[in-house]
């Protein structure tokens, strides 16, 4: 498993990712900044879930891209269990939105929202679904397929993208979308 600073700038017209949401002239106004990077096995999540938390100790919104089956939903798990969620995490897929509760240091209940908005058509499905109002919760929330809400995340919105490696690995980064 790593875990390092990386600060880089892609132009992202160069991209090929399919997961990047954006058209062509926007790729062309923009640049990515890769900020945070995690390589890990399975077996390494835990790790992994430990090290994102003591990183974004202050933010609660967090969009996840990657192609499907590149393990989203068991990344938010272990980020779950990591937490202290004592829940049965499932995938969103077909209740768009699912809530977990944890406890503070102090005992206090929290929550955590996993969205899963692959099914949503588009801002209206999305602001029937609740996803608005969740997005604006003093709640921590993970967002799959955010590209349909993508004008409703708050502006601290922390972007991730999970990418799968041969040998059973992943890369999870953190993204920085930044005008040029």
């Amino acid at each position: 498993m790593s875990y390092f600073l990386l600060v880089t700038k892609l132009p992202v017209g160069e991209l090929q990712d399919e997961n990047i949401n954006a058209t062509a002239k926007q790729k062309a106004a923009f640049c990515l900044f890769l900020r945070m990077q995690w390589t890990f096995t399975l077996d390494q999540l835990p790790k992994t879930a430990k090290q994102f938390w003591e990183h974004f100790t202050d933010k609660q919104v967090f969009t996840l891209d990657g192609p499907m089956g590149a393990g989203k939903t068991t990344l938010v798990k272990a980020l779950c269990a990591a937490m202290g969620v004592q829940d049965t995490t499932a995938s969103p897929t077909f209740s768009i939105i699912n809530e977990y509760t944890y406890q503070d240091k102090q005992g206090e209940p929290h929550s955590i929202y996993h969205l899963d908005l692959y099914r949503l058509r588009d801002e209206d499905d999305a602001i029937s679904a609740g996803v608005e109002d969740t997005l604006y919760q003093d709640a921590i929330c993970f967002v799959e397929w955010p590209g349909v809400v993508a004008h409703m995340l708050p502006p601290n919105t922390v972007h991730l993208q999970l990418e799968v490696l041969p040998d059973q690995k992943r890369i999870l980064r953190e993204i920085i979308a930044s005008s040029k």
